[in-house]
């Protein structure tokens, strides 16, 4: 099973999630809001594995952040879905939680 690394406050980790439920992909949410210990695995995992260092140079967090049963981690849900031969659906509100507006 998937295990989602995000935050309810993501817009982008909202509609990964409303997504992979419309295609019931099984995965599991971890809100790195809800605990200090879940924000401590996530900020441990994107400091140490360089999928993430495109992400940090851009300002981005790096949410959703999806760790398959292997390990590999991705961050690219919408590339996921379409693999799998799904079109994701997105909902048009503008939101966006980086600094600059155009990602998280």
């Amino acid at each position: 099973m998937l295990k989602i690394y995000g935050s309810e406050m993501c817009p982008d980790c909202v509609a990964c999630k409303k997504n992979f439920d419309l295609y019931e992909v099984e995965y599991e949410f971890i809100d790195i809001n809800a605990s200090l210990r879940n924000l401590k695995v996530f900020l441990d995992m994107r400091d140490h594995n360089p999928i993430f260092d495109r992400l940090k140079a851009i300002g981005d967090i790096g949410l959703p952040a999806i760790v398959k049963q292997d390990g590999e981690v991705f961050t690219d849900w919408e590339s996921y879905l379409k693999d799998m031969g799904k079109q994701p659906v997105y909902e048009q509100n503008g939101e966006a939680c980086s600094i600059n507006g155009k990602g998280c």
